[in-house]
């Protein structure tokens, strides 16, 4: 037996890796958040698996479900919005799974941010004007943020901000990184990406807060800041595609030499 820790994705049931799905259609179990899946994703469960729904349940309540089946024998696939890397919770179910003697594992999936790029078409990352991405977030009503990671301080660096669980204050938010991107700074909200209802919004530090309230938007979405979210008009070639890099000398594939014209 084993609690599968798997990464849902941005919601889409063909967003799954391959060995997400495949855990799926194999453990008995499956515990889910419904608030950010779309109910295609259960498709993949078993027939005849047990299904809960974890939004309404506390840590303790979570576990338990795992202690039950352990004692039954039955494996655990325990979903994850996103990826599990990021604002899951991992770190506690785990400690506790531990301290009880209960196997398991983790199976990336993809992270919001990325389906969010993905939707925008566009690179996080443009050479010469910004190669870092910063995956944070804000405090609300949760808890508390290290003093040390003060939104502040992240944009300081002029990295591409990738802000979760932010999105009720985005008004605060966009006022507080404006003296250090500018009111012209690039902003995308990106609400529910891959699924039906998504919605993107495109803006700037001075005008996103107005469109996100007018949308109406209050969870599922994800701020992303930065000039890479502009059109690169005149962006330095990557190194990696440069045609004066030297190749003469690159390491063979797995698939054999590499040609050279």
């Amino acid at each position: 037996m084993t609690v599968h820790f798997i990464g849902a994705g941005p919601g889409a049931a063909d967003l799954l890796t391959v060995r997400a799905v495949r855990l799926l259609g194999e453990a008995a179990v499956c515990l889910y958040a419904g608030t950010y899946l779309d109910a295609e994703v259960l498709g993949h469960c078993a027939a005849g698996a047990e299904l809960i729904d974890t939004q309404g349940l506390d840590l303790d309540q979570i576990v338990g479900h795992c202690v039950r089946a352990h004692a039954e024998n039955k494996d655990v696939a325990r979903l994850c919005s996103g990826d599990p890397s990021l604002y899951s919770a991992l770190a506690e179910q785990t400690r506790r799974l531990d301290a009880l003697g209960i196997p398991w594992d983790v199976t990336p999936g993809v992270p919001a941010y990325a389906a969010a790029a993905a939707l925008l078409g566009t690179e996080l990352t443009v050479p010469e004007l910004v190669q870092s991405v910063v995956l944070t977030r804000t405090r609300a009503r949760s808890t508390a943020m290290p003093a040390a990671e003060a939104l502040e301080n992240f944009a300081r660096t002029g990295a591409t901000l990738a802000l979760h669980l932010a999105v009720t204050r985005i008004r605060p938010l966009a006022a507080e990184l404006t003296a250090d991107y500018g009111t012209d700074c690039p902003v995308a909200v990106v609400y529910r990406a891959s699924r039906p209802d998504q919605l993107v919004l495109r803006g700037t530090l001075a005008d996103i807060a107005d469109q996100v309230e007018a949308a109406g938007l209050r969870q599922a979405a994800i701020i992303l800041v930065g000039r890479a979210l502009a059109e690169p008009q005149r962006c330095a070639q990557s190194h990696l595609y440069d045609p004066a890099r030297d190749r003469r000398h690159l390491p063979e594939t797995a698939a054999g030499p590499v040609s050279q014209p």
